[in-house]
């Protein structure tokens, strides 16, 4: 299945309510990603850039861009960069040609 990977900074309202409230922002993405027939394969706070990585896996094209759109749409974040990946071996195959 495709892997994807989700960069993401949350807006200011969004790390206040975060501060105020923890809550695992992860349960509340993987529902809207297993709706889409896929799956979460690592979730991770960063600093930099992203505040947020989600990796995971999908069956389509579309269905990352659901993903990136079910996020966006959510309020909660104020850039977000979605990035398809490949494995070693998709890699090497994509030299041979």
């Amino acid at each position: 299945m495709p892997t994807y990977m989700v960069q993401a900074s949350y807006t200011t309202v969004a790390w206040h309510k975060l501060v105020q409230r923890p809550e695992n922002r992860m349960e509340a993405l993987k529902p809207v990603i297993e709706r889409l027939d896929g799956h979460i394969l690592a979730w991770y706070y960063s600093f930099g850039d992203y505040d947020v990585v989600v990796i995971f896996e999908v069956p389509s094209n579309v269905n990352a861009a659901a993903v990136s759109m079910a996020i966006m749409g959510s309020g909660a974040v104020k850039d977000l960069k979605t990035s398809a990946l490949m494995s070693p071996d998709e890699g090497f195959d994509a030299m041979l040609l």
